[in-house]
């Protein structure tokens, strides 16, 4: 496991490094994060609605549509957020002004939406199903409006003109080429290039819902952790827009009154494999509470609030689990094993599925019972992959006490 550690940070960590720092990489994942709070608010009204109680449902369904609404108008369009958002943050990266390139890039999307038969507007795209195409055209944006500024060619202001008025003009040019490019694919070549875009990124959207798939996309995370990475920062770069789409996607079966098709939607990670943060440290913070070692058991009180809320760096950086052979062993073997078990009771439906957002500091419980719309059962198994954890972690922790004892006493001789 030392040689292991070695090679991933002698080979890895500056390749992950450097992706870390891209502004392209920065861009997405901030933009991605700034779409939580819409999914959040639309959630909430789907609780709203639909809270699992048969009197309730009841009293509730005459105003089912009325409920419904800000739905639609968060998840329901969740890519006209994206491509904003993701568009905003990529001018900030970029050092671009990140106002005109969220505009830009909103605008670029709506031209791609009008409909190649009637000329008149189609809302197909603006649900999960348009995030992929929504973070291309961002891009796309972005880099036309870097190379634009890059060789000069944007209207310049004289020193005199408001801030606000030459920020305004300067992406004319720019705006106009994207504008120009997206009519002649939609409109003019009539060619859904939004499909083109999504069939691009299937496999992949496809492979992270299998059980290989996201059994290597957690493996890579605490790998990267274990190498003092934050893995799951470079990671969800990737992942999030694919695990929101399969969220969104869940959250219009469900309402549509159809199955579940996604497992891997967000939230199945920090609710039902990464408890208490990355490795599913809370179950090793309630073993430490029991130590032999007084500076563990010390850690682990210190440590406890925290990981309630599912962040954990004080475990991963104090006790330390980063370059620590002996602890990355269950650390990423909990992990496995939590994924797989997991992966396996919403495989056959022995617990519901995610179809709603919760913040990620919600305590598991609480967070899998209402994002997997009110399973009772679903909630007693986030305690038992707590319980699974701890047992998996206790005698990595009665070697790692037992190595601290050695170098108590190596130092006093």
């Amino acid at each position: 496991m030392q040689k292991l550690s070695n090679y991933i940070e002698t080979h890895f960590a500056p390749i992950f490094a450097k992706l870390g720092s891209n502004p392209y990489v920065n861009g997405v994942k901030n933009g991605m994060i700034a779409t939580s709070p819409f999914t959040i608010i639309g959630s909430i009204f789907i609780i709203i609605q639909q809270f699992p109680v048969k009197a309730w449902t009841e009293f509730m369904a005459p105003y089912a549509s009325m409920f419904n609404v800000p739905n639609m108008m968060t998840i329901g369009i969740i890519a006209l957020y994206v491509v904003f958002g993701v568009g905003y943050n990529l001018g900030k990266s970029l050092d671009l002004e990140p106002l005109s390139i969220g505009l830009l890039s909103l605008m670029a999307f709506m031209i791609l939406q009008i409909d190649r038969t009637d000329f008149t507007m189609s809302s197909a795209y603006f649900g999960s199903k348009g995030i992929f195409p929504a973070l291309v055209v961002s891009i796309f944006v972005a880099k036309t409006v870097l190379v634009f500024e890059k060789h000069g060619l944007i209207i310049k202001f004289p020193p005199g003109v408001p801030d606000a008025v030459s920020k305004a003009f300067a992406s004319l040019y720019p705006a106009m080429f994207v504008a120009f490019v997206m009519f002649t694919i939609s409109v003019l070549l009539k060619i859904d290039i939004q499909e083109i875009i999504i069939t691009m990124f299937s496999p992949l959207v496809f492979a992270l819902n299998t059980l290989p798939g996201i059994l290597i996309f957690q493996l890579m995370i605490h790998l990267l952790w274990s190498a003092g990475i934050h893995g799951a920062s470079i990671m969800n770069t990737v992942g999030r827009p694919i695990f929101l789409s399969y969220l969104a996607a869940n959250t219009e079966a469900a309402l549509a009154g159809n199955s579940i098709p996604y497992i891997t939607a967000q939230g199945f990670t920090q609710m039902f494999i990464s408890i208490g943060g990355a490795g599913a440290t809370l179950g090793l913070i309630l073993v430490m509470l029991r130590s032999k070692d007084e500076g563990f058991r010390q850690l682990a009180k210190l440590s406890l609030p925290a990981g309630i809320f599912n962040i954990n760096e004080p475990i991963i950086f104090g006790f330390p689990i980063v370059m620590n052979p002996t602890m990355m062993i269950p650390f990423i073997l909990t992990i496995t094993v939590n994924t797989i078990l997991s992966y396996g009771m919403m495989y056959f439906n022995i617990i519901g599925r995610p179809i709603i957002d919760v913040p990620w500091i919600m305590p598991a419980p609480i967070a899998a019972y209402l994002m997997t719309g009110g399973d009772v059962l679903a909630a007693v198994w986030s305690v038992a992959i707590i319980a699974l954890s701890a047992a998996i972690y206790y005698p990595f922790l009665r070697i790692a006490e037992k190595e601290r004892k050695a170098e108590i006493n190596q130092r006093v001789e």
